[in-house]
């Protein structure tokens, strides 16, 4: 079985050597690159899984290089020496999937990506089709499903846009749509996504759910159905089909 490929783009020569050696003795096949011009020719020559990204390069930050890795289907983790509640919300907005703050202990890193990898798998090949449509729908309630795709993580509209989606969205709306148009509460969403309990002081969820909706809302010129339910959580209020 081929190994995950990962690549940590770190400045700081010493500190990428250790995090590639140690990724590589866990049995990734790991790579270094110092800024995003190398990280980008890595990306060219390998199918990557993981990019583990430093905040502070030379050139292109880690947010800017964070931002534009967006629509690629693989996760970022962003190490970074900035401990600010704001650093961390900016980091999972731009699509983050974790966040680490240096100094890095080796083990948090390696789980982290194990676990990230697990949910990346996961968001590609465990969502189960819908089951068909009964015969006698009707030609209204057909055109106003939506569809989500698990190979090539996007969400089609009923008049046929195509919203691509990151893995963080995608697993997002791979749980709104296993439940549509039921509410799914936060704690739900916190364990799908992140395997841990909510805190109401952690807005994470939120601002996935959010950074959905505008993408959602952007493409189409119109209100998402993706709604907030007080008290309780989100729910996905339109009919969706997984394909």
């Amino acid at each position: 079985m081929t190994a995950p490929v990962l690549i940590v783009v770190e400045d700081e020569s010493s500190l990428r050597r250790d995090m590639v050696e140690y990724l590589r003795d866990c049995g990734f096949d790991a790579y270094g690159a110092q800024h995003g011009r190398e990280l980008d020719d890595m990306l060219a020559k390998h199918d990557a899984s993981v990019v583990v990204l430093d905040v502070n390069l030379p050139g292109e930050d880690g947010f800017k290089i964070a931002a534009r890795l967006r629509e690629r289907r693989l996760g970022v983790i962003m190490v970074t020496a900035r401990t600010s509640t704001v650093d961390r919300v900016v980091g999972l907005e731009i699509g983050a999937d974790a966040y680490l703050v240096k100094p890095v202990e080796m083990r948090e890193l390696e789980a982290q990506v194990k676990s990230l990898l697990r949910r990346l798998d996961s968001a590609q090949f465990a969502a189960a089709p819908a089951p068909p449509a009964p015969a006698e729908t009707s030609d209204a309630v057909e055109e106003e499903r939506w569809q989500l795709n698990a190979t090539d993580w996007s969400m089609t509209s009923p008049r046929g846009v195509r919203i691509p989606l990151t893995s963080m969205e995608m697993r997002l709306a791979t749980v709104l749509a296993q439940h549509a148009r039921q509410a799914v509460s936060r704690d739900q969403l916190c364990q799908a996504l992140y395997n841990r309990r909510w805190n109401p002081e952690d807005r994470s969820i939120d601002t996935v759910v959010g950074r959905l909706r505008h993408k959602i809302e952007a493409a189409l010129g119109d209100a998402a159905p993706l709604k907030s339910v007080h008290g309780v959580g989100y729910v996905f209020s339109a009919p969706i089909r997984v394909l």
